[in-house]
């Protein structure tokens, strides 16, 4: 029985006891002294049963409720964790996770200081390329230092762009575009052909793989040789290319030791372009090809306009760049140094797709990727000094698809030269360079 204050009701018996007292029936009150009042009894009994009932459903649903809730946010930051590392986390052949990030070979501890040191010298692109030369070389290593691993796990192995294809994936693009390089120096088996500014190595991969050239990249920065020696050796192309650690300004090859030469998106980084220039045409054998897809500001391109201004300084100062040069320079310079100019034209302009679409289209994979980097930083899984490094290159990237929606810039500006070939002396019958 159950009495206030002292037992709890038992929910089974209190209801046991109601219906019983609910079945008796109005007649009951007349067949025993007493029992109108139990009837009445049993119907509080019945109506307390269901008070305690409903809050008891109430609270085991808010339970399951909250359950529900928690499983599905684990199971989806399981998920989410697993897409951005796991599946969105590496770059094409699964070369590069965001767990693996480094900045090249600066120690963890200098990443802040050494990107800090990059931005205030960058700061001023064209008064730096004047004023301090010299130092270029040093801060474009850092630049690769710091960028090298973000650039591989955001975009891919070829550090370039490429015109947009219909139909076909930004990948296939960029095979495309490298190929396009084989095919323009004639590049074939048997042949040794130079990759000045190689990268880790992806348009050389695509390049040996087309022509089945022996292909010798030369590349600045030290840990892009090892990233790049990997991945020939992964691909399995690693008997076909080579990869040199030097400065394409002093390069240590012989006189007359290429076939062919090519640079993709990479002599930008040059303080004076006649400087590397000159360095390719001394390696490359008479009558040998050289390409090169430049970056240069177009016929389009107002130095009185200040937002022109702005998008072009800020292209210069996010990719480590001395100032752009415009796009009526390149040839003079070429011919200057004894290249004959065969071909040159802007492979961004109709009917070429956008180069920056996929830019404008990884805006949302910056902050999935932002949120990612933050939070390795936060668990020193990353080193200190990624985020900015990170939000630096988003930053290039949106000066990058101004440049590219005004059209006051272009990283494709090709230009096909030739080194003169040999001609008899016709005095003394000793060979010479052509002078056409």
């Amino acid at each position: 029985m159950y009495i206030a204050g002292k037992n709890k009701p038992n929910l089974r018996a209190v209801l046991r006891r109601a219906n019983f007292a609910r079945s008796l029936g109005a007649t009951s009150a007349w067949l025993e002294p007493g029992a109108g009042a139990r009837r009445a009894g049993g119907e509080e009994l019945l109506v307390s049963a269901r008070s305690v009932g409903r809050v008891r459903r109430k609270e085991e649903a808010a339970a399951m409720e909250t359950v529900a809730v928690v499983w599905t946010a684990a199971v989806a930051a399981a998920g989410l964790i697993y897409w951005f590392v796991w599946v969105m986390g590496s770059a094409e052949v699964k070369g590069k996770r965001a767990v693996d990030l480094k900045m090249g070979s600066i120690t963890r501890d200098k990443v802040q200081d050494k990107y800090k040191q990059y931005w205030s010298f960058f700061r001023r692109p064209k008064e730096t390329a004047v004023a301090s030369s010299e130092n270029v070389p040093a801060f474009v290593d850092t630049f690769y230092n710091l960028v090298t691993d973000i650039y591989e796990w955001g975009w891919g192995q070829s550090f370039h762009f490429s015109p947009s294809i219909p139909g076909r994936s930004h990948r296939d693009a960029t095979r495309i575009h490298e190929e396009r390089v084989a095919d323009l120096i004639g590049a074939r088996p048997g042949q040794r052909v130079l990759d000045v500014g190689c990268g880790v190595g992806g348009p050389m991969r695509a390049i040996a793989a087309r022509s089945g050239a022996d292909v010798v990249g030369i590349t600045i920065n030290e840990y892009q040789v090892g990233r790049a020696r990997a991945h020939n050796k992964k691909s399995g192309l690693d008997a076909l290319c080579e990869v040199v650690c030097g400065n394409f300004l002093q390069m240590p090859f012989p006189d007359a030791s290429f076939d062919g030469a090519y640079s993709i998106e990479a002599t930008c980084h040059a303080p004076r372009l006649e400087d590397v220039y000159a360095e390719i045409h001394r390696v490359l054998k008479p009558g040998s090809l050289y390409v090169s897809y430049e970056w240069v500001t177009t016929a389009l391109y107002r130095a009185d306009d200040p937002d022109h201004v702005d998008a072009i300084h800020g292209i210069e100062r996010g990719d480590a760049l001395p100032g752009l040069r415009a796009h009526d320079e390149i040839a003079a310079i070429a011919r200057k140094v004894g290249f004959e100019v065969l071909d040159q034209r802007d492979l961004a302009r109709p009917p070429a797709g956008p180069w920056w679409t996929r830019l404008k289209m990884g805006r949302i994979a910056y902050w999935r990727n932002h949120l990612l980097v933050s939070a390795l930083a936060f668990l020193r899984i990353a080193p200190k000094g990624v985020v900015e490094v990170h939000e630096m290159l988003y930053e290039t990237a949106r000066h990058l698809t101004r440049g590219g929606e005004t059209g006051i810039f272009t990283p494709m500006h090709m230009i096909l030269c030739r080194k003169p070939p040999l001609t008899p002396n016709a005095e003394d019958g000793n060979p010479q360079e052509s002078s056409s």
